[in-house]
């Protein structure tokens, strides 16, 4: 941290959310500067203890915090997002700050511009404090590398908040951040929002310009929201979706925004249930007690909302977990490795990249067209539905180490790795069938277990229905 003096402290109220900071920003009842250092503090406080921050750049944050208060004096039109600050991923470029992809076996680079999706935030205003900490190029539901310290939960720091953007959840949940953008390659946005108790969105292919699910070969990852209220997260999407759209296609326009959908609050929905995961046919999906728990609660309190929750008729194709795994690691075989990187590489990454370099192009065109096929045929199943209801995660927040640690050391890096993404296919069983699919889901909190975990709930929903999702999120926070 920076040895120059950071601004006072900020007037309650006590824990506001992100809007009710946004508001004090706008209203100019508290300044960019003095926002920013109440931030900054926080992060100089408990991030040694948490791991979320890989590296923070407070002289640039509050350079440009008091860049936003002079705006603001002058009268300027003011952004969206003025004033808020937030963190990216160490996965997302920022201008002047290292990217290091969370990996020790490339050097650090540091990029001349910002990447999209700080571009369009920096754009509404938002104030970037700093990198979060991410897993290895982002390919695992777990937060730990071997660039720094791993990224602990607040709830309990022996236990991981998830990934890959465990690091930003990790701040918001602790209140380092008001709010943070993640990304969604598999669950990415939902498993952390999920392992702390935050509402995580995973918008719709092509919804975020940013990050629109267009780009990797599998149309996979997608730009959203961590936050701790469904207005929150909707805030932030708002700022998102106004980046420039360079894709052919697109989710439609909202009609209006999603946070007035989610003020409003209102709707009720046919909505159906499912414990069915689509890696079934390969690994024994047994879920904990407690995210049975936390389904029951999410359907009692659906139920008491006025939405009809029924059971669904559901079947998912066999070939589906070979087919995942095939192309979610397929681009590691274009990775260009120094001489004896290799040897720097996390055990799952070395295990899934020698998959993949094995693979032929046949192969990998042949799983391609088995996804295909089962997002088309899931979405049909899906559409019975106003929107579709699975636990959030099968297994409370798993210890630090604990994909490392799988016993399989023995046996070799391969062995390892393999084990390590066998165990992550058991955490999070249900969020990866949605990046294929292209739809847009959410989960909430609704159940604190009686040491303290937070578990809770996942709703997918049709084709571009975000508002839907933010409308009953927020009714299941009231």
């Amino acid at each position: 941290m920076s040895a120059s003096p950071l601004p006072g402290p900020v007037p309650p109220p006590a824990e506001p959310t992100a809007l009710q900071w946004r508001n004090r920003l706008a209203s100019g009842e508290v300044s960019a500067r003095e926002v920013t250092g109440y931030f900054l503090r926080r992060v100089e406080e408990l991030n040694p203890a948490l791991g979320a921050f890989l590296l923070t750049t407070p002289e640039a944050a509050l350079r440009e915090a008091a860049a936003a208060d002079s705006s603001f004096a002058r009268g300027e039109p003011l952004g969206l997002l003025h004033g808020m600050p937030l963190a990216h991923k160490d996965l997302t470029d920022v201008a002047g700050v290292p990217t290091t992809l969370g990996t020790a076996a490339l050097p650090p680079y540091t990029p001349a511009e910002d990447g999209p999706l700080a571009a369009v935030l920096r754009r509404a205003g938002a104030i970037s404090l700093g990198k979060t900490q991410v897993p290895e190029f982002g390919l695992s539901s777990y937060s730990e590398n071997f660039v720094g310290a791993p990224a602990r939960n607040p709830l309990d720091p022996a236990r991981s908040p998830g990934g890959s953007s465990g690091g930003s959840a990790a701040a918001v949940a602790a209140g380092m951040l008001p709010f943070a953008p993640g990304t969604d390659g598999g669950g990415s946005i939902r498993i952390p929002a999920a392992a702390t108790g935050l509402t995580g969105l995973k918008p719709n292919r092509g919804r975020v310009p940013a990050g629109a699910g267009q780009n990797d070969l599998g149309q996979f990852v997608v730009a959203g929201p961590l936050a701790r209220t469904a207005a929150d997260a909707a805030l932030l999407l708002d700022a998102m979706v106004a980046g420039p759209n360079h894709h052919a296609t697109s989710a439609a326009p909202a009609d209006g925004s999603f946070l007035a959908a989610a003020q409003r609050a209102a709707g009720t929905f046919r909505i159906g249930v499912s414990t069915l995961s689509p890696f079934s046919p390969r690994l024994e999906i047994t879920l904990d007690p407690e995210a049975v728990d936390a389904l029951d609660a999410g359907i009692r309190s659906l139920t008491a909302a006025g939405h009809d929750v029924v059971e669904a008729q559901l079947s998912y194709d066999a070939r589906y977990p070979e087919a995942f795994q095939t192309v979610w690691t397929a681009s590691l075989a274009n990775l260009e490795l120094p001489e004896g990187a290799e040897t720097r590489l996390t055990p799952l990454t070395a295990a899934v990249r020698g998959r993949a370099l094995q693979r032929s192009g046949a192969e990998l065109a042949a799983a391609l067209d088995i996804l295909r096929r089962f997002e088309e045929d899931t979405i049909r199943a899906y559409s019975a539905y106003d929107m579709i209801l699975t636990p959030a995660l099968g297994m409370t927040p798993r210890p630090i180490g604990w994909y490392w640690n799988s016993g399989s050391e023995a046996a070799g890096p391969d062995a390892q790795g393999l084990e390590d993404y066998e165990r992550q296919c058991r955490y999070s069983p249900y969020t990866s069938m949605v990046n294929v699919c292209g739809l847009p889901a959410i989960t909430v909190p609704t159940l604190r277990t009686p040491d303290g975990f937070s578990m809770g709930i996942q709703l997918i929903g049709r084709p571009g229905a975000e508002a839907q999702l933010l409308a009953v999120a927020a009714q299941l926070e009231n």
